[in-house]
């Protein structure tokens, strides 16, 4: 098991205000990125859905390309069958980082250490979307 790394109060104002501001900056950057990428699939979708896409908004109906286009890669793809057929299920995860305060050697430690979970599932038939929600936040 890999230890986390002690960080000092400075690097834990630091680390989130740019992670933050990164995070504002990629995501219309990466958004842009995607619609170039997948240009012909965002030229044909209806003006309804180009604006949805634009917002970073999925719906009912949706094609595989507008969600990828919208809220990215997943971070893993599943493939299920029933009797009523196939379907393809994306899971896009979410995370924080977890704070541990400590004595050690008579001085505060203090550790941070990466958490996810899945925040959102996508599942498609015939390759649209059938449904979708997104999950809450495990509490910390």
């Amino acid at each position: 098991m890999s230890r986390p790394f002690p960080l000092r109060l400075r690097d834990a104002i630091t680390l989130p205000l740019c992670i933050a501001l990164l995070a504002g900056c990629a995501s219309n950057n990466t958004l842009q990125k995607r619609k170039q990428e997948r240009a012909g699939a965002y030229a044909a979708l209806p003006a309804e859905m180009k604006a949805m896409v634009d917002q970073g908004q999925i719906k009912v109906g949706m094609p595989m390309d507008a969600v990828y286009i919208s809220w990215g890669a997943p971070a893993q793809i599943l493939q299920s069958e029933n009797p009523s057929g196939a379907s393809t299920t994306w899971l896009y995860n979410g995370g924080w980082i977890e704070e541990t305060r400590f004595w050690a050697r008579r001085t505060l430690q203090t550790y941070y250490q990466p958490r996810t979970y899945v925040r959102a599932e996508v599942v498609f038939v015939n390759g649209v979307v059938l449904e979708w929600r997104t999950l809450p936040q495990p509490e910390q």
